[in-house]
């Protein structure tokens, strides 16, 4: 027990010494000059400032707090090497041990560096870690801490930490560990799709060795050089991105004899490609309602450079005007469809026949360029039922559906099939949640038959309406109407038809986001 007194005054001391000072003052002169009655009246004096100071005794119970030592573990995956983790196991119980011996000793174990979900990094973050063991402790009480790690750690600060208290370290392992690792030292975050993109490694040893190494380098997944570097030197290395969206580049080394783990033999970067600008050809077979539909769409997209040739006047019609009298462009069917074809990402053929405007060899270059990767549109109209079909020429290689011949002018509303609810181009599309869905209806439909590919859309009596399909190395869609127009121009409310169009366009160009198994990877370690 402690015992104290402690005075808590009535009123605040500059009122207390205003009032108690002049009273004072009066009492000590009538004591000086010997005044009658001046003794009580200093006592009484006493007796009113003791009861203004209102004095209070104290009796204190005090019991001494514990000193905090924290014993921060590693549990990375470096540790699992050898017998690290015996180690560690070992080195933790005898230290609680021991430390267990002293009363005055509050013992903390925090673990770090052991990853909980796949998504997490697996970084050594042990400083971290002390810093959290201590936050709801005052500084006072921090007696110190030891470290169990085997003294790869990737937050230590530069110079010496900012920790005023003992700290110790236990390092596991052997002396004469042999290891060996590779790592990016710059490796951008994004790169253009079919360019050259600029990246440096390194090779490091545990023994500070130097001489040559041979570096496996893949490109998601697929080997593509073996590059010869030197351990501790950082060597530059250039890749080509392959495609647009998240590139995996893995640098690979070989495991040595001796060498502790080819865990970290492996280095990957994670690279976003990204492609210039997307080159379209959208070929109208001739003016029509849902023309500039297509038109606007493309041209608003900033990704897309668009070529737009409508049919004005096709070969047959000889009215006798002169050609320079002509106010029209000749329509550079070779330029387009043989020299810079594979220039193009996607090829539209929007209400387009046959009128002998495309030499009919020029199909078999298109059912090639798709072949080959390339990407075609059908925006089908009446003329994909007639005689003058395209699908009456070599192009139906790359089809997926033959026309009946059937035009049917009926009353709909675009539907999604039970595919088109899970598919990309058509999932989650504005107004598709409800029955009837919340857009407008269309009045025409081209039959079809034996289709080909995913059925993404219904129309008149369920009949197919959007057909998606892929043809060797490229893709092909075909829109089985030609009212799309409807939506664009807000009738009866109008419809998603930018968001359907450029659905897709893009899917038809391989964009990532829409693709329909879309794996996404992340770099650990």
């Amino acid at each position: 027990m402690n015992w104290s007194i402690s005075f808590e005054p009535l009123i605040s001391w500059p009122l207390l010494a205003l009032a108690l000072v002049p009273l004072a003052l009066l009492a000590l002169v009538g004591l000086w000059f010997r005044q009658r009655g001046s003794v009580f009246r200093f006592i009484a004096l006493l007796a009113l400032a003791a009861a203004l100071f209102n004095p209070v005794f104290l009796n204190e119970e005090r019991e001494p707090l514990k000193s905090v030592v924290a014993l921060v573990v590693d549990r990375s995956q470096s540790q699992d090497i050898g017998d690290r983790t015996k180690q560690t196991d070992e080195a933790l119980a005898g230290l609680q041990q021991r430390l267990g011996r002293f009363k005055q000793f509050d013992v903390r174990v925090v673990e770090a560096g052991k990853s909980e979900a796949a998504e997490e990094r697996t970084e050594t973050r042990l400083f971290g870690a002390l810093e959290g063991a201590f936050r709801d402790v005052p500084p006072s009480r921090i007696g110190g801490a030891i470290m169990i790690t085997d003294g790869e750690v990737h937050d230590a600060p530069p110079g010496a930490p900012d920790f005023n208290a003992p700290l110790h370290a236990l390092i596991t392992g052997n002396d004469h560990e042999k290891d060996r690792r590779i790592r990016f030292e710059n490796a951008p975050r994004f790169g253009l799709v079919g360019k050259p993109l600029d990246m440096t490694y390194r090779v490091i040893s545990t023994e500070n060795e130097t001489g040559p190494v041979d570096v496996r380098v893949s490109v998601n997944g697929e080997q593509v050089a073996v590059e010869h570097a030197t351990v501790g030197q950082a060597m530059p290395l250039q890749v080509t991105i392959p495609g647009a969206g998240r590139n995996i580049v893995e640098l690979a080394i070989d495991r040595e004899p001796g060498e502790l783990t080819d865990t970290n033999n492996r280095a990957i970067a994670l690279i976003d490609g990204i492609r210039e600008n997307l080159r379209v050809l959208l070929v109208s077979g001739e003016p029509h309602a849902g023309e500039r539909t297509w038109r606007n769409l493309l041209k608003s997209d900033a990704s897309v450079d668009l070529v737009h040739f409508t049919i004005l006047r096709p070969p047959e019609k000889q009215d006798g005007t002169p050609i320079n009298e002509l106010s029209l462009i000749a329509f550079p069917t070779r330029e387009l469809f043989v020299e810079k074809i594979k220039d193009f990402d996607l090829i539209i053929f929007d209400r387009y026949q046959h009128r002998d405007v495309l030499p009919i060899l020029y199909y078999d270059y298109i059912s090639e360029y798709v072949e080959k990767g390339g990407a075609l549109l059908i925006a089908a109209g009446p003329e994909y039922a007639g005689e003058s079909s395209i699908a009456r020429t070599p192009l139906m290689a790359a089809l997926p559906a033959m026309p009946t011949g059937e035009v049917v002018d009926k009353a709909f509303y675009p539907r999604l099939t039970e595919l088109g609810q899970r598919h990309p181009v058509t999932r989650g599309l504005d107004g598709s949640a409800t029955e009837p869905p919340r857009w407008s209806r269309w009045f025409r439909t081209i039959g079809v038959q034996n289709p080909e590919g995913e059925v993404v859309m219904k129309g008149a009596d369920n009949r197919p309406l959007l057909l998606l399909d892929r043809k060797g190395e490229g893709r092909v869609g075909m829109l089985l109407s030609d009212q799309g127009w409807l939506w664009a121009r807000g009738f009866e409310g109008g419809g998603p038809h930018v968001q359907l169009y450029r659905r897709i366009a893009h899917w038809l160009m391989k964009e990532p986001e829409l693709e329909e198994e879309r794996l996404t990877a992340d770099g650990r370690g």
